[in-house]
């Protein structure tokens, strides 16, 4: 009688033990999984921006990696280095100005092809001889697995005289660096080894007076 008991004691015994060690796993797995929802529901609060309107109300916005990002900044800086350092009008002050904020996103190989065009007598010529510049973007393409990045743009150059206007064909190449984001270089990119590699006539039309 008394082996019996014993025996119902152990099988007891090891029932408990059973139910903790399936109890403790349980619980541990739980845990994990909590924990892991937590951390995910914490993450996607974190991409929410709440932009106060006016003063008035909050108007939710999401935040994106900043490396999905990059390849459109990139066109975007190379675009407006090139719309200003490629569009001018006959005024000294406005061609300064504009030469001015295109030397902020680039090296120094652009501002020696800007001073090349001074001392050869372009912006002279453009203003004497009332000309007027602009530059439309075809293309933009470059590569953002290596780094620095390599970026080619096509573009076609329109020269406005009194008598015609002449169309030009511009590519150019350059090499794109990181730069501390500032009010002049609000992409936060640098232009490097700017050259010009082909500028062309394409086509000229006489203006009627």
């Amino acid at each position: 009688m008394t082996f019996k008991s014993l025996r119902n004691i152990e099988s007891s015994f090891r029932m408990v033990r059973l139910l903790t060690l399936v109890t403790v796993v349980t619980m541990t797995i739980l845990a994990i999984y909590v924990i892991n929802k937590s951390y995910t529901a914490i993450q996607r609060e974190r991409e929410k921006i709440y932009v106060l309107d006016n003063g008035k109300s909050l108007i939710l916005a999401l935040s994106q990696s900043l490396a999905q990002n990059r390849p459109v900044e990139a066109r975007s800086h190379v675009q407006l280095f090139h719309e200003l350092f490629f569009t001018l009008s006959p005024d000294t002050e406005a061609i300064n100005l504009n030469i001015e904020r295109a030397l902020f996103l680039a090296d120094e190989t652009a501002y020696t092809q800007y001073k090349d065009l001074m001392e050869a007598g372009y912006y002279r010529r453009l203003i004497s001889n009332n000309i007027t510049q602009r530059i439309v973007i075809d293309s933009i393409s470059g590569s953002f697995e290596d780094y620095p990045y390599t970026i080619t743009t096509y573009a076609t150059q329109i020269i406005t005289r009194a008598s015609n206007q002449n169309k030009r064909r511009l590519i150019t190449t350059c090499e794109l660096t990181n730069e501390v984001r500032s009010d002049n270089n609000p992409h936060g990119f640098k232009i490097n080894n700017f050259i010009v590699t082909k500028n062309d006539d394409i086509e000229t039309q006489k203006r009627h007076k």
